[in-house]
């Protein structure tokens, strides 16, 4: 690896941009929202029979744009009952950002909201260290867990605290996406962070299996147009190249042979599917959903 190279999380803005690029030019979001409207009312069927209160705890809530319309299908099976929302997030500016949301969208009267600046583990010490442990009725861990350095503790943690009829989601890219392929093939030669890992749902789906927790998962198609990455000084294309590699200025600083060689692959069926004119990288993602 060119010592020139260095991860994308060590400059933050550029990862933000970079990360703002992703979802401009992904279906992720609209994946997601697919998801929530069709599978998720089945989901949450059951949570909050009999409860008088539905308790529901945000893992990297992020600035809230998916946690609201969770909580709208929430409210639209079980209309007028109380909602406790808590959100662990540990970046203040995307807590910001969530409350920004939570102040100007209507239809939150019987929601309280509350938010911890910690990580997931900070927030399970602190929990095991009061030894007040509280039980919830929906849990859900969106694209976050590659930033978790034990998973399986982290999974048989969280699985603790369900209620009865309790669920956990959790959303990651598919162990079929593009993701999969690029990391497993590149990882070793691009920059490593100890804060994140390369998990895909293959992963996940064998960690739940040797705890013995019951789980179902649901996969639906998203795409990247990453059209923009094959463009000499393409301004867009250069930061879908960082988020693709987790690589800040990958294009500038990436050897030569390795930046071909990913070029290359990045064209390949098992990586993209090529329409219109456009190569559309395989986005992918896993929807598991686990049970009490």
């Amino acid at each position: 690896m060119a010592s020139s190279m260095r991860s994308l999380f060590s400059d933050h803005s550029r990862y933000v941009e970079s990360f703002r690029r992703f979802l401009s030019s992904s279906t992720e979001h609209q994946c997601m929202q697919e998801f929530m409207d069709q599978k998720l009312p089945g989901i949450i069927a059951r949570i909050g029979d009999t409860k008088s209160e539905i308790k529901i705890l945000s893992i990297g809530g992020g600035a809230g744009e998916i946690d609201l319309q969770i909580l709208s299908k929430v409210q639209a099976q079980y209309p007028g009952i109380h909602i406790n929302n808590e959100v662990v997030e540990p970046s203040g500016e995307q807590i910001a950002k969530y409350k920004e949301l939570v102040a100007k969208t209507s239809n939150l009267e019987n929601i309280k909201f509350v938010w911890h600046k910690e990580t997931s583990s900070e927030y399970q010490n602190r929990i095991t260290e009061k030894k007040e442990i509280q039980k919830w009725d929906f849990i859900h861990m969106i694209q976050m867990l590659y930033y978790v350095k034990d998973i399986p503790a982290t999974l048989k943690f969280f699985h603790s605290l369900l209620a009865t009829n309790a669920k956990i989601l959790i959303i990651l890219v598919s162990g079929t996406s593009g993701w999969d392929k690029l990391w497993k093939k590149y990882r070793s030669r691009l920059p490593q962070y100890d804060l994140c890992q390369y998990v895909t749902s293959s992963d996940l789906s064998q960690m739940l299996d040797k705890l013995g927790i019951k789980y179902e998962c649901y996969d639906l198609l998203s795409t990247m147009d990453i059209s923009d990455c094959f463009i000499d000084g393409n301004e867009n294309g250069d930061l879908l190249w960082d988020f693709l590699t987790e690589t800040c200025n990958f294009n500038t600083t990436a050897p030569p042979d390795l930046k071909a060689e990913i070029m290359k692959d990045l064209q390949e069926s098992e990586f993209s599917i090529k329409k219109e004119g456009k190569v559309l990288f395989n986005n992918s993602l896993s929807f598991i959903v686990v049970e009490a």
